[in-house]
């Protein structure tokens, strides 16, 4: 049984996402940040604007309207297409690391039904609809005079990069890089991913609250990811509005706060969770020590405690998409992917959390060189997120061995496995 099935079948956290390492607070680049046993740690969202340098609503033909986010004027493109439930934001580390090593610039948009992004046909996933809004909201953005592109693509987007590849979607393809999914592991876990869905909460109280649960579970293990991607994964149930519009309201009240703290109703809570709350490994060792200490918490500990989601009375934020409606497309999405992989034509990298995910296809492609393989140890499913600054070196030699750009400074090059 592959690591991804185990993880579903246990439904305790995301697939293929192990829990955050603990003890520790991650910031930008899965770098320690020193956080200790009993350190606070702020869950106040950020703005997209410390990562990207714009952000428009692109109108593609037919009306569909697109939330796209860009970086950079020279170099080659990177294409960046975000996971299921995820948005474009998801890339933010990544590329304000990238962009920093090589000469590229970076285009994200969140796909239909996902983050800001409105179209004629929410729920039309198919893989063939998903991969024509690549081609469609590229050709929208640079009217055919794109430079050379690199398609990167995780999880449920890195299949639709594959189809887009594989039917020719888009013009001027140099690269295609898929992060931690291939078709044998996606498709095993197919049969248990409803479960899991059912474990996640249905409702938060408040974006930090949805920023917390996403870090103490593992969804990601870098605390800084989890602070500008949660709110793309979410809407206001009231507005109906991604909840970006709110973070980033949030997250510039933060900045000008003279003290330097989170607002009142985005109050950052204590790393001390109560008994029923999700809890990091530290946190429920933490938590044994305190007992055997003293028989009941103040009354002060007990107000800053993290309140489980699902026992929020008043509900204001849910999740952007309901990905369970969705299953009557998963499949197609993942069909077949390996040999439509090895079939495209520009060069290609597979980057994975673990070995054990190679299917048969993609193992005899491996050793007949058809693409390069690159394994992160000790991160989880959303890699990009968990380690960007290691993710951001893998596709920067990657551009460099195939003579895509030049570099911009000093940074480790990573050899790839194969």
């Amino acid at each position: 049984m592959s690591s991804l099935q185990k993880t579903v079948l246990k439904n305790k956290m995301p697939t293929m996402r192990p829990p955050m390492i603990s003890g520790t607070g991650l910031g930008r680049g899965g770098r320690k940040t020193g956080l200790g046993r009993g350190a606070r740690r702020d869950f106040t969202p950020l703005s997209w604007n410390g990562y990207w340098d714009k952000r428009e609503d692109v109108e593609v033909e037919g009306g569909d309207v697109f939330r796209v986010y860009r970086r950079g004027t020279l170099g080659p493109l990177l294409v960046l297409l975000h996971g299921g439930g995820y948005s474009a934001l998801t890339w933010s580390l990544f590329v304000s690391h990238v962009c920093e090593m090589v000469e590229c610039q970076a285009l994200a948009f969140d796909q239909r039904g996902h983050g800001d992004s409105k179209t004629t046909d929410d729920v039309d996933l198919s893989a063939d609809t998903l991969a024509r809004d690549v081609g469609r909201v590229v050709d929208a953005v640079y009217r055919g005079q794109q430079p050379p592109v690199i398609l990167v693509g995780h999880s449920m987007g890195g299949a639709v990069a594959v189809h887009t590849a594989y039917d020719q979607h888009l013009g001027g393809l140099a690269g295609l890089v898929v992060l931690d999914v291939v078709e044998g592991t996606a498709m095993d876990a197919l049969t248990s991913m409803q479960s899991f869905l059912r474990t996640r909460p249905a409702t938060f109280p408040s974006i930090s609250n949805a920023v917390e649960w996403s870090v103490r579970t593992g969804q990601t293990r870098n605390t800084e990811a989890a602070r500008i991607s949660m709110p793309g994964q979410i809407k206001n149930l009231t507005t109906g509005h991604c909840a970006t519009r709110d973070a980033e309201e949030l997250a510039q009240s933060h900045s000008q706060s003279s003290q330097g703290e989170p607002p009142a109703e985005e109050a950052v809570v204590s790393a001390a969770p109560r008994s029923d709350a999700i809890l990091e490994e530290e946190a429920e060792e933490e938590e044994e020590t305190n007992k055997s200490q003293t028989q009941a918490p103040s009354s002060s500990s007990q107000e800053t405690q993290f309140a489980k989601p699902n026992t929020v009375a008043s509900p204001k934020y849910g999740w952007r998409i309901d990905l369970s409606s969705t299953e009557k497309y998963w499949s197609g999405w993942f069909q077949g992917l390996s040999t439509k992989f090895l079939a495209s034509y520009p060069s290609k990298m597979l980057l994975l959390a673990g070995i054990d995910r190679l299917d048969r296809d993609l193992t005899v492609g491996q050793m007949q060189g058809k693409f390069q393989m690159q394994v992160l140890p000790q991160c989880g499913h959303a890699v990009h997120e968990d380690v960007p600054d290691r993710v951001a070196e893998v596709l920067a030699t990657f551009m460099l061995r195939y003579k895509l750009t030049q570099p911009c400074g000093d940074f480790h090059r990573t050899f790839p496995a194969c």
